[in-house]
């Protein structure tokens, strides 16, 4: 969410035009827009600037596998557990970039792309407290034209919540959000011109953060928001991208280093074709989260119903959400533990310990071919995984199911969404899922 000559190498646009003009809020201010394409970067791809080349691949697993610890107790304390998630501190979690540009004339900005977070916003001068951030320029809001604060009377101030607004002397709408590692932004919410390639978007909402500091990057500016909320880019862009955008996920932990994941916005982001599958969007708080249903896991020929204690033997609509920034998949304990039960039978041989603590089902030299088919039964939509996404070799000859139990929000994450296009539709309240190799998916 690391080096300034591949930075140019991080967006990739993709434009087709329409036939209706668009205005106003996060309105088209230069052309007639269909929808564009970016490249999402994974952290950990040496085209990303978040790229540490003494890192083995061992120590980029284990990384990114403690993020989603990290990151599964920011997101359950939002949605309103009391988490028992123990997790060390690490960077603001999220395992993808983006760049975009902001203001006129456009000044490039890199982001962490957090469907886990509603409000963009990027480091500003002046600053009184920002954390070191190298090879990328600051925003100066006085050098773009199209700068604009927002008041405390706007609707951009209005759709923050009471806890992350508060009114200056000047009538100023001031944001500030923190995260889970003590990690903070905070400054004026206001309203530029944001690029995607030569085209503009106007009037789009986002933080200019004049404090910000905690384990933030030097390498990004700060967070490009992709969820549910009103402040999304997704929301704000209505107008254009018709509440639908989709991604790609290339495999993470390949010896393929330079091929990028891609995100659709718009007409672009449709899924069609042969087996598209789709299950329904549940609205529920905190609105920043995707939530789904998800009724049961079949393992080979045996299905394990994703029942909760508390529910009465009942599922619960909306028991999961979808996030692309983080990287296991949580699974209710209850289940988990007749998941694994199932799983062992199925596969044979002798467990062994993971020396690191993190995961519960590991084994030596694990043939892949052992391990039975797993679909992920959501309400409505079947998705099928391969063994390369649910056990994953996490050091030399060790390999362990990439599902992990919790007691609190249940996620399913990016390891496991890999080679699927899904797409998110915020208008019909639906979220697609299609088989796709993403190492050569083009849009049609």
């Amino acid at each position: 969410m690391k080096t300034l000559a591949l930075l140019h190498l991080l967006l990739s646009l993709s434009v087709s035009l329409s036939t209706s003009k668009h205005h106003g809020y996060g309105s088209s201010g230069g052309g007639n827009l269909q929808g564009f394409t970016l490249d999402l970067i994974h952290r950990d791809s040496p085209l990303s600037p978040l790229y540490n080349p003494t890192h083995s691949r061992s120590n980029r697993v284990q990384n990114a596998f403690n993020r989603s610890i990290s990151r599964a107790s920011t997101l359950s304390r939002r949605a309103g557990f009391t988490t028992k998630i123990e997790a060390d501190i690490f960077e603001v979690p999220g395992e993808y970039v983006m760049s975009i540009q902001i203001g006129t004339p456009p000044v490039k900005v890199v982001g962490v792309a957090d469907t886990g977070s509603d409000l963009t916003w990027a480091q500003c001068q002046p600053c009184q407290n920002c954390y070191k951030q190298v090879n990328l320029p600051y925003l100066v809001p006085s050098s773009s034209s199209t700068y604009q604060q927002l008041s405390c009377q706007s609707k951009g101030c209005e759709a923050l919540e009471e806890n992350q607004s508060s009114c200056d002397s000047q009538n100023t709408c001031q944001y500030k959000m923190m995260y889970g590692d003590r990690s903070y932004t905070s400054g004026d919410l206001a309203m530029d011109t944001f690029w995607f390639g030569l085209t503009p978007m106007k009037n789009v909402a986002f933080g200019c953060g004049h404090d910000n500091n905690g384990t933030f990057n030097v390498n990004v500016s700060g967070i490009i928001g992709l969820g549910g909320g009103p402040l999304s880019i997704v929301n704000q862009l209505n107008s254009v991208v018709q509440g639908q955008f989709s991604y790609c996920l290339t495999p993470q932990f390949n010896d393929i280093t330079n091929q990028t994941s891609k995100i659709y916005f718009g007409e672009l982001a449709k899924v069609n074709g042969s087996n598209v599958v789709s299950t329904p969007m549940i609205r529920k708080e905190p609105s920043t989260y995707y939530y789904l249903t998800l009724q049961s896991v079949l393992v080979g020929n045996t299905s394990v119903s994703y029942e909760r204690s508390f529910s009465k033997n009942k599922v619960v609509k909306g028991n999961i959400i979808i996030d692309s920034g983080t990287t296991l998949t949580l699974v209710n304990r209850d289940f988990f533990s007749a998941l694994i039960s199932v799983l062992t039978d199925a596969i044979g041989g002798q467990t062994v310990e993971d020396p690191q603590g993190l995961f519960e089902l590991c084994y030596s030299d694990l043939e892949l071919t052992l391990v039975p088919k797993m679909t992920f039964r959501f309400d409505g939509a079947d998705v099928e995984l391969p063994a390369t996404s649910t056990f994953l070799e996490v050091q030399k000859g060790l390999s362990c199911l990439t599902i992990v139990p919790v007691d609190d929000l249940a996620i399913f994450g990016n390891l496991l969404q890999q080679n699927f296009l899904v797409g998110y539709d915020l208008v019909n309240e639906k979220v697609y899922f299609k088989p796709t190799d993403c190492m050569r998916h083009e849009v049609d």
